[in-house]
């Protein structure tokens, strides 16, 4: 009996919080865990990364969530829960109808479980947090969101009112104009650095969250390993030791946590995965070529696409659309790996909006236009959401710190175990975390 009790008291500590230790959370798009494991046969300067791999500890890759895209993903990092549970399935809302613009899933409101924002408001802890996805309405105290529209000058106007009130004037006046949530460039990742470093400096958070975006635009645009790509990580990294030098003079304990969402693939071919859809009735246009009715709809996801179904619980529907993708997965010039339907969404993870997945080979990727040929040269040179599965689409991390006792390669590890890590150094609860901590 005295073991049993020993156990479950040990147990019980090992999931309880720690004191609280500040932790500077950083991401980078997109960024792959080789590229920095093997930075140096790749001729690639990252002193920074390099130096906390040397005196903390690293991930060998990050089993990532379904679908592997950066908003779901990013929930996951600051939730610990998969996007089944945080409810936050794509990055672009589903719209059937075209009618949100190409609308992004930026609210927080959207997020069904606690963040590490919630659960260190909870314990009264001061919090930042520059451009992290889905972060629009978030529980943070000094709050830059991630939004944008059309990169007009409006979008500005539109940034004012849903950061923090009156924060950002406030630092634009120290500091000039703030990067447009539209821009991607290494350039607008710097800008953003500069915002974040002044908010460090100015109010000593117990948790700061920065997202940089650059390094995945370039692998979307030149390819993973490209030379801009290579460039772009390089850049990246001197923005990381500048983070780091702020933290830490602001708070001379923090531990650092570098992360990613997803890796990268090379891809050279869309397919245009609309075209069965319309000509088996299934989604329906006016003279005008507007949208106007819809059974089942594909909800593009890069390396894979959601089907969406309106009627989820019609038997002769899903059985239709059932067979439909099973035509589509026997004509090779599809691209298509694998179909996934509801029962095994949910096994992995995913979200029960989609009642079927679609998984492409590598290389393929839906094309949006419905008018194209079956197959024409990708517009990227790299993607993403592919499946979890798949060892090019693990991600990263890094972490370094007083928070932090292990050293070296932790090996493979679960996207959810991060978000529960970070919560044991700051010292706050996460029970709604679906994986156990891992450093």
């Amino acid at each position: 009996m005295k073991r049993l009790l020993g156990a479950v008291a040990a147990a019980l500590l090992a999931a309880a919080p720690v004191a609280a230790a500040p932790v500077l959370m950083i991401s980078v798009d997109g960024l792959r865990p080789a590229d920095v494991i093997e930075a140096d046969a790749r001729g690639l300067k990252v002193p920074n990364l390099k130096r906390m791999m040397a005196q903390g500890a690293y991930a060998e890759g990050v089993v990532g969530v379904l679908p592997t895209l950066t908003y779901p993903s990013h929930v996951t990092l600051i939730t610990g829960a998969a996007p089944a549970r945080h409810d936050v399935a794509n990055n672009l809302t589903f719209d059937p109808t075209n009618i949100n613009q190409i609308g992004w899933d930026w609210y927080s409101e959207d997020i069904r479980v606690p963040t590490l924002w919630s659960a260190a408001r909870g314990k009264g802890l001061t919090t930042v947090n520059v451009h992290w996805p889905v972060s629009v309405g978030a529980p943070v105290d000094y709050n830059l969101p991630q939004i944008w529209r059309t990169g007009h000058e409006d979008d500005r106007k539109l940034m004012r009112a849903l950061a923090t009130p009156g924060l950002l004037p406030r630092l634009e006046q120290q500091l000039g104009p703030y990067a447009q949530g539209i821009d991607e460039s290494v350039e607008a990742d710097e800008n953003r650095v500069r915002f974040a470093t002044a908010l460090m400096a100015q109010h000593k958070p117990a948790l700061t969250t920065v997202y940089l975006a650059s390094v995945d635009h370039n692998e979307h645009a030149f390819g993973p390993g490209s030379p801009e790509a290579m460039a772009t990580i390089a850049r990246n990294d001197v923005m990381i030791g500048t983070l780091i030098a702020a933290a830490r003079a602001a708070e001379p304990d923090t531990t650092v946590v570098v992360v990613s969402d997803h890796g990268f693939a090379p891809v050279h071919t869309d397919v245009n995965l609309l075209a069965p859809f319309i000509a088996a009735g299934l989604i329906r246009f006016d003279a005008a070529g507007k949208v106007t009715g819809w059974d089942a709809e594909p909800w593009f996801m890069g390396g894979s696409a959601g089907v969406v179904l309106a009627r989820p619980q019609d038997g002769a529907l899903v059985s239709k659309v059932a067979g439909l993708l099973a035509a589509l997965k026997a004509d090779p010039e599809m691209g298509i790996a694998q179909i996934l339907d509801a029962k095994a969404i949910a096994a992995m993870g995913g979200s029960a909006r989609s009642s079927f997945l679609i998984a492409f080979k590598p290389g393929f990727e839906a094309g949006y236009d419905p008018r194209a040929a079956k197959q024409t040269p990708s517009k990227y040179k790299g993607m993403h959401g592919y499946m979890p599965s798949d060892p090019a689409m693990r991600s990263s991390l890094f972490v370094e710190g007083p928070g932090v006792k292990q050293k070296g390669q932790l090996g493979q590890i679960d996207m959810r175990s991060i978000a529960p890590s970070v919560a044991r150094i700051l010292g706050v609860p996460l029970p709604t975390a679906e994986a156990k901590p891992v450093f």
